[in-house]
């Protein structure tokens, strides 16, 4: 079955659902709300200005949006968080926008994608709280979002990622209290997180996987949310012509926010960015990389991929020396002897690996099609470099201190040396030949059915009827809400 039940399957199952959430004091946010946050009740924003951003409260759950204040404890909302760089950071005329995913709880948007798969299982019926384990294959972020909001909601998490995932993922999680289980590999070794996604499901059978590259409540989360929040931001900057949006494929969630986009603004170009290291959108290629938080050498179920123009393939190096040239001492020192601000200089720690990795694809996509300064790309970072001083470190211990000359050549090679190889414009048949990548791994391997690999290649509504799902969902939680009585006794 393709799409998530918009009606209560098990009322008993409800039942249990509803009474734990009223003992752990669990208000369940509408996708409205996380849309547009000016609709959330006073009575929780009055208690929000004193809880911490990253505070294991239930209450922040309601920090689930692009719209928090960029501060750590007492925060409410403001306008969407983004970075505008600079023409003389890109080398490119064109205004190239990143959506910034640190000020959500955890310090990554992955947070509402993982809420967009369990919310909707609570309020149907699918998910009892009170014997279900909720498990979270990942390849990095959405993990660590599924431990957190399990948490809030009183739900027990299991935390799967590759074991060479970042340091400072593994010792979150275990603080958290989430059971880790670590796989072979890196990032794009996704087959052996699926593997152990099996073995749970034959040997535990209290546990439900939200696997977020099948799962529609991922894309429907950033169509719903994060679409909107770019369409905003675009108003807010005065935008002329949004030409744009560059995504990592990852588990293909996010670039789903180009479909919404593509409603807005139908002549845009989305754009799925992947590792070099690993080309398996552009070349049917496959490998290791250093992009933490991409995994690969697949194509996850819920890309539309009819709706991808183009595929960019950046390479590893580039973002491991941007990374150091951004955060380094001597990396800023260049910076602003280059005539950047301190202020924005200290901006740029807001982007993380697949961050500038979305940086480098948007100048290839804006140097590609010719773009100018009426043209706007927006992109994401996901999360921040905060989350990589354990790479930092190892880099420093692999090839020395960072110094303002390796800035300079950092600079001029990996940013305005950005060229238009390694991608792709895409045909209609280049889109169905990476459609039809998804019959090894979904059909093949995890069990899907041949008849929905093509519906959801052939079926013309399906794709707005999957992503119509929030609006139901918002009835369901706020009559789940009303059972909880939490709300009213505030």
């Amino acid at each position: 079955m393709i799409k998530i039940s918009d009606h209560v399957v098990n009322h008993d199952v409800l039942k249990k659902a509803v009474e734990r959430f009223r003992e752990k004091g669990v208000i369940l946010p509408t996708f409205a709300q996380m849309q547009n946050p000016a609709l959330i009740p006073d009575k929780i924003k009055d208690k929000l200005k004193n809880i911490g951003l990253w505070e294991l409260h239930p209450l922040n759950l309601f920090r689930i949006n692009w719209h928090n204040e960029p501060k750590e404890k007492g925060g409410l909302y403001r306008k969407v968080n983004f970075l505008e760089l600079p023409r003389a950071v890109t080398g490119v005329d064109a205004r190239i926008i990143l959506m910034l995913g640190k000020w959500f709880p955890t310090g990554a948007h992955k947070v509402g994608a993982a809420y967009g798969c369990l919310a909707p299982r609570v309020i149907t019926g699918q998910f009892d709280p009170t014997y279900h384990k909720a498990v979270w294959p990942s390849t990095g972020n959405y993990c660590r979002g599924g431990a957190f909001d399990s948490y809030l909601m009183g739900v027990t998490a299991v935390a799967i990622l590759p074991e060479e995932m970042s340091k400072e993922r593994f010792d979150w999680l275990k603080e958290i209290g989430a059971e880790v289980i670590a796989t072979p590999g890196c990032e794009s070794n996704v087959k052996e997180i699926y593997d152990k996604c099996w073995d749970i499901r034959r040997n535990r059978k209290d546990c439900i996987i939200f696997n977020q590259f099948d799962e529609f409540g991922n894309s429907c989360w950033h169509y719903e949310v994060t679409g909107h929040a770019i369409e905003e931001a675009f108003h807010d900057i005065n935008g002329k012509n949004f030409a744009g949006f560059v995504s990592a494929t990852g588990s293909a969630g996010t670039i789903a926010a180009g479909d919404y986009l593509r409603t807005k603004f139908p002549h845009i170009k989305v754009a799925a960015s992947e590792a070099l290291q690993c080309p398996t959108l552009l070349r049917n290629g496959f490998g290791g990389h250093r992009i933490e938080g991409i995994g690969d050498k697949h194509v996850p179920w819920v890309h539309n991929v009819k709706n991808t123009n183009v595929v960019t393939a950046i390479d590893d190096e580039d973002c491991m020396r941007i990374l150091r040239l951004f955060n380094e001492p001597d990396g800023k020192k260049y910076l602003e002897s280059a005539g950047l601000d301190n202020k924005f200089i200290d901006s740029l720690k807001q982007l993380g690996i697949s961050g500038i990795g979305n940086t480098l694809s948007a100048i290839k996509l804006a140097k590609y099609f010719e773009m100018t300064s009426d043209d706007v790309i927006f992109t994401m970072a996901t999360d921040s470099a905060e989350m990589y001083g354990s790479r930092l470190k190892e880099l420093e211990e692999e090839r020395g201190k960072y110094s303002q000359l390796q800035a300079a050549k950092d600079m001029e090679k990996c940013l305005f040396g950005t060229a238009c190889d390694h991608m792709k414009e895409l045909t209609y048949d280049d889109q169905k030949m990476i459609h039809n990548l998804k019959y090894f791994t979904w059909v093949e391997q995890q069990g899907k059915e041949i008849e929905e690999i093509n519906q959801l290649w052939y079926d013309r509504n399906l794709w707005p009827g999957l992503f119509s799902q929030p609006a139901k969902w918002d009835e369901l939680i706020h009559e789940f809400n009303e059972k909880t009585c939490l709300l009213k006794n505030l």
